[in-house]
């Protein structure tokens, strides 16, 4: 049996020896996606910090950087055996670059490095922050669920691990856009859910492709986009409701 239909099974890698080159050139764009959109992420979140209304909140908010920086350590990990240097690979690179506020570059990535087009947005304070976190938690759990079955088995360990954590910075967000209901009013968390809400949406790509067939059939990815931006889409619709906010149109 060849290792593409090993993996069209439902077969699992466990060590680079063992790799093919199409597969390891797809798994390293997954996992180097996500180490630097979560490296962005922090860099970006720790700026607003300070802006956190009171103690607790600015504790909450050091808990969810700190932990973004161990989720990219976990995945770090995984790309050590392939032969990233991790030290230079962190050390070295401006994460908090951002674009303007108003630039409109849709999902294209930054030219540095393979985050997210989302985390090339600034945040604008605290109560801005929270808002992005809530969609983006929600939107990084929906594609970690689907992680935990990918077919490189050290990648699929450390996504478990990694998923609890996201889960919990939901419920941080959550809690932390209650307060700023009572601190900044409806409206100026409506307005960075408007903002927000497209950027986010983006991050699950596109309608079905030729690239995320050949994803699925090496057992790279088990859900499509479309299906993993309809559970984001619900899931985020209930959250908002709660907090008398709402989807953008």
């Amino acid at each position: 049996m060849s290792i593409e239909d090993y993996l069209a099974q439902g077969g699992v890698l466990s060590s680079p020896d063992n790799v093919p080159p199409r597969y390891r050139a797809e798994l390293l764009i997954i996992l180097t996606s996500y180490v630097d959109s979560v490296l962005a992420g922090a860099a970006g979140f720790a700026e607003v910090i300070n802006f956190a209304p009171g103690i607790r909140e600015r504790i909450a908010s050091a808990r969810v950087v700190l932990e973004m920086n161990q989720t990219a350590e976990m995945i770090l990990t995984v790309l050590e055996d392939f032969g990233t240097d991790t030290e230079r690979y962190v050390s070295r690179h401006p994460w908090a670059n951002r674009l303007a506020r108003g630039a409109d570059i849709g999902g294209k990535r930054m030219k540095e490095d393979e985050r997210l087009a989302v985390y090339c947005y600034p945040l604008r304070g605290w109560n801005d922050a929270v808002f992005h976190n809530l969609l983006m938690a929600r939107a990084a759990a929906c594609q970690i669920r689907d992680l935990v079955h990918i077919s490189y088995q050290p990648a699929a360990e450390a996504f478990r691990n990694i998923l609890p954590i996201i889960e919990a910075h939901i419920d941080i967000a959550d809690a932390g856009g209650a307060i700023c209901l009572t601190e900044e009013g409806p409206e100026a968390a409506q307005a960075s859910i408007d903002y927000w809400w497209p950027r986010v949406g983006l991050c699950f790509g596109g309608r079905e492709t030729e690239r995320e067939k050949k994803l699925m059939k090496l057992g790279l990815k088990h859900t499509g986009n479309q299906a993993l931006r309809q559970l984001w889409d619900e899931d985020c619709e209930q959250a908002l409701t709660k907090l008398g906010l709402q989807r953008p149109e």
